[in-house]
């Protein structure tokens, strides 16, 4: 009888953890696809307010017909362009110093306010590319997003050692990509924008299943606090891979102006 309670209890605290994960991971999708709404809003409308198709006051042309406003020359054509370009990147390195101080209100506040930032950050994306080819990159990149989150959540296979791999080639992209805005090499480009796609793909399964495993492991303390900064930091770094493979893949998918 004994026996039996203890496999019952196993069986119930067994199926606590799977309805809190279950929990957790509806919280960090939920958080991501509120950060990535933001950022397609905050993108969309900085682009409308930068471009004008009315040349009186406009201070440059970019095309036929469309002109560069004063809010667009000082975003794109001024040296505010590279505090805009790497700004994003500070604020990450800031996120992960500051979450242990912040609350857990903070944080999701501070998450939501990098996702208008990166939106800043990105938003020239509509001056390059055409509306259409970026919202077929954006669906493209849900659908594949969708089917790599699944797998590094559902397979049994440990993917740390293969995570390991992928932050070293990330960290080895992000130094290439900063020396080829100096270069300007067309090759590097396209090996850096490979290289990006497979990557931030590996990294979409591996920060997925290190979400559910680190959830899994601290379950037991249920520590409120804890649980809902971890779940906006995983929110955070999916985000991070959507954004990312969405940004590589439109250099491939996306039709230019």
């Amino acid at each position: 009888m004994a026996e039996f309670d203890t496999i019952r209890a196993g069986v119930g605290t067994r199926a606590a953890i799977d309805e809190g994960l279950r929990a957790h991971m509806n919280k960090v999708y939920g958080t991501m696809s509120v950060g990535l709404l933001i950022t397609a809003l905050a993108s969309w409308a900085i682009a409308g307010l930068a471009v004008t198709t009315d040349p009186t006051g406009a201070t440059a042309a970019i095309r036929e017909g469309q002109y560069l406003t004063g809010l667009g020359t000082a975003l794109y054509a001024s040296p505010l362009k590279w505090v805009i370009m790497f700004a994003p990147l500070a604020m990450v390195f800031a996120f992960g110093a500051a979450i242990n101080r912040l609350s857990a209100a903070g944080a999701q506040l501070f998450f939501y306010a990098f996702a208008v930032l990166m939106g800043l950050s990105i938003s020239s994306i509509f001056l390059v590319f055409t509306g259409i080819s970026i919202v077929q990159t954006f669906l493209i990149t849900s659908v594949a997003f969708a089917g790599l989150s699944l797998y590094g959540y559902t397979t049994k296979r440990d993917l740390g050692p293969l995570g390991a791999f992928l932050i070293m080639g990330l960290i080895g992209i992000i130094i290439a990509s900063i020396v080829n805005i100096f270069l300007g090499s067309p090759m590097l480009h396209f090996v850096v924008s490979v290289l990006g796609v497979l990557i931030f793909a590996g990294l979409t399964a591996y920060d997925t299943q290190k979400i559910k495993t680190d959830y899994i492991a601290h379950a037991h303390a249920m520590d409120s606090e804890w649980l809902a900064k971890s779940a906006i930091m995983g929110a955070l770094n999916l985000y991070l891979d959507f954004i990312n493979l969405f940004m590589f893949l439109l250099q491939f998918l996306g039709n230019r102006e």
